[in-house]
């Protein structure tokens, strides 16, 4: 089954993701990713995650194809206008790349060219839109697009810690609207956060996958308690992350404890290892998954 069919199927999604290299070596993440064959429905693959140069998640959306994984294609809008972001999308559907994560993106200044120029042309509800229109085999501007119409899953992005919380959900229902056809979140570790995020939008239709972000130390919880918008890591985890003698052993126990909450209260999971690939698979263990 295709990602797209388990989802309309109902099934209890798991979805992972990987970073490209800084660099055209894929030895690394191919393997990676081998690890987690039959294990996870899709495979995310950021685009320049952070603002930070990379190679293209494109291009490695495509060796995934090649090896017979499922590659679910992040698509900023910070980089590409318009022109872009339109034949990088045909050019997946070329590529047999059929699922789609549409995101604005974080700002250049975060990254590692703070001084490169922002695009930001269209955003993500109107890449979306963008989308739509695609799949009934015209561009943006109306302009029928030669042969047969791209076919796509295509999800989108939400903040269920976002204080206030009613913008974000403004703005899913409008992606909703635009065509998204499921959520994956920023990171969960507050369920009671999440438990009230939910209360909120029983009203919407639509597949949530809750967010899980490998914690690698008590500094990483602070410094996104601190940085990260709409994060916040409870106290307990920041002391258990300071008392353990394993890092890995208990961000996989936390991991999993947390996948274990969320199960019951969402219809799938996104696991975000942020340079912890091959730890994923522990988790999966660890959660029953």
């Amino acid at each position: 089954m295709t990602f797209k069919e388990k989802l309309q199927s109902g099934k209890f999604l798991v979805t992972s993701e990987i970073g490209p290299p800084k660099g055209i070596e894929t030895k690394i993440l191919l393997d990676d990713a081998e690890l987690i064959r039959n294990r996870v429905d899709a495979i995310n693959v950021t685009d320049l995650q952070s603002s930070v140069m990379r190679l293209g998640s494109l291009a490695v959306c495509s060796l995934l194809k090649q090896k017979g994984l499922e590659p679910i294609f992040q698509v900023t809008c910070r980089d590409r206008n318009r022109l872009a972001l339109q034949s990088d999308i045909l050019s997946a559907a070329a590529l047999g790349i059929e699922n789609l994560l549409i995101l604005t993106g974080d700002h250049t200044t975060m990254g590692d060219h703070p001084e490169a120029k922002p695009v930001f042309d269209l955003d993500s509800v109107q890449l979306l839109q963008v989308v739509r229109k695609l799949q009934e085999g015209l561009d943006m501007k109306g302009n029928k697009l030669e042969g047969a119409a791209p076919k796509f899953c295509v999800g989108a992005v939400v903040n269920p810690g976002a204080d206030p919380i009613e913008p974000q959900i403004l703005k899913m229902e409008k992606k909703i609207d635009a065509g998204a056809e499921f959520f994956q979140t920023q990171a969960v570790y507050d369920i009671k956060v999440f438990e009230n995020f939910l209360s909120k939008i029983k009203h919407l239709k639509t597949t949530i996958l809750g967010g899980i972000v490998l914690l690698k130390s008590a500094g990483m919880a602070r410094y996104m308690n601190k940085n990260v918008a709409g994060v916040f890591v409870p106290d307990n985890f920041i002391k258990e992350m300071e008392e353990t003698k394993d890092k890995v052993a208990k961000s996989v126990e936390i991991a999993a404890r947390l996948i274990k909450e969320l199960k019951p209260m969402c219809q799938g999971i996104h696991i975000m290892p942020i340079g912890w690939d091959k730890k994923v698979p522990l988790v999966l263990d660890a959660a029953g998954l």
